[in-house]
C-alpha cells in the first residue's frame, strides 16, 4: 500500500511541475512578445525621426535653424506641427477604447502607425538637440527603463497602490505642464521634469508586473496578441516620455 502511495504521489507531484512549467514558458513567450513589439515601436519611431529630419534639410547657424526645405518649414514652422503632436494622442485614444474590438494585425497597424506618428513628432528633437546628447541620453533611459521593467518583473511585492498614486501624480504633471505653457518658467520646468522621471519610473515597474498580471496561459493567439500589442504600447509610452524628460534635463543642445 505504502508502494502505491509513493507512485501516486510521484504522479501528482510530476503533473503539477509539468503544469507550472508549461505556464512558466507560456509567460516567457509573452513577455518576450510584449518587448519585441515595444522594440519595434521604438525603432519605427526613431527611423521615422531621422528620415523626417533629413528631409526637413534644417540649416543652422548659432545654435539657431535658420532654413529649411518645404517639407520641414511644413512640418516645424507651420500650423501644421500641432497636427502632427496632437495626432499621437487622439490614436492612442482610439486603439485604447478599440483594441479588443480590432483585429491582430489592425491592432499591429495601429500600434505601428502611433510610432510613426511620434517619430514625425519627436523629429522636432533634432533641431534642438545635438545628436550625440540625443543618443547619450537614449542609452540612459534604456539602462534605466531596462532595470526598472526587470524589477516589475521579478518583484513579489504588490504594486497596485503604487501605480494608482502614481496615475494620480501624472494628471497633476500634465496639468502643471500645461499651465507652465503659459508661464514660461524655466525653474518650474525642471521640477516638473524631475517629478515627470520619477513618475514614470514608477509606472515603467507597475506596467511591467500590470501586463505580467494579465497574462493568462488559456488565451488564443488572437486574444495573447492583442494583449501584447497593448502591453508594448504601454511601456512603450513609459519609455518615450521617460526619454524626452531626460533630454530636457540633460541633453545638449546645439550651439
Amino acid at each position: 500500500m505504502s508502494d502505491y502511495d509513493r507512485f501516486a504521489n510521484a504522479r501528482v507531484g510530476a503533473g503539477l511541475g509539468s503544469r507550472a512549467g508549461a505556464v512558466d514558458e507560456g509567460l516567457r513567450t509573452y513577455m518576450l512578445g510584449v518587448y519585441n513589439y515595444m522594440a519595434l515601436g521604438l525603432g519605427v519611431t526613431g527611423l521615422v525621426a531621422w528620415a523626417a529630419f533629413v528631409l526637413a534639410d534644417v540649416h543652422f547657424a548659432g545654435g539657431h535653424a535658420v532654413s529649411a526645405s518645404p517639407f520641414g518649414q511644413a512640418i516645424y514652422f507651420s500650423a501644421l506641427r500641432w497636427v502632427i503632436v496632437l495626432s499621437p494622442l487622439a490614436l492612442v485614444f482610439f486603439i485604447s477604447a478599440r483594441i479588443n474590438a480590432m483585429s491582430v494585425s489592425a491592432a499591429r497597424t495601429s500600434f505601428l502607425v502611433f510610432a510613426g506618428l511620434i517619430g514625425l513628432s519627436m523629429s522636432s528633437l533634432l533641431v534642438v538637440y545635438t545628436e550625440a546628447s540625443i543618443g547619450r541620453v537614449f542609452f540612459m533611459t534604456a539602462a534605466a527603463f531596462g532595470a526598472l521593467s526587470l524589477y516589475g518583473y521579478t518583484t513579489k511585492r504588490s504594486l497596485s497602490a503604487m501605480g494608482s498614486f502614481m496615475m494620480m501624480g501624472l494628471f497633476g504633471l500634465i496639468i502643471a505642464m500645461v499651465v507652465n505653457m503659459f508661464l514660461q518658467s524655466t525653474g518650474l520646468q525642471w521640477a516638473l521634469s524631475i517629478v515627470g522621471i520619477l513618475i514614470f519610473a514608477g509606472l515603467t515597474a507597475w506596467d511591467t508586473q500590470s501586463i505580467k498580471e494579465a497574462y493568462y496561459a488559456g488565451d488564443g493567439y488572437e486574444a495573447s496578441q492583442k494583449k501584447a500589442i497593448y502591453g508594448a504600447l504601454r511601456l512603450y509610452l513609459d519609455f518615450i516620455n521617460m526619454f524626452q524628460l531626460l533630454l530636457m534635463l540633460s541633453g545638449g543642445r546645439r550651439d
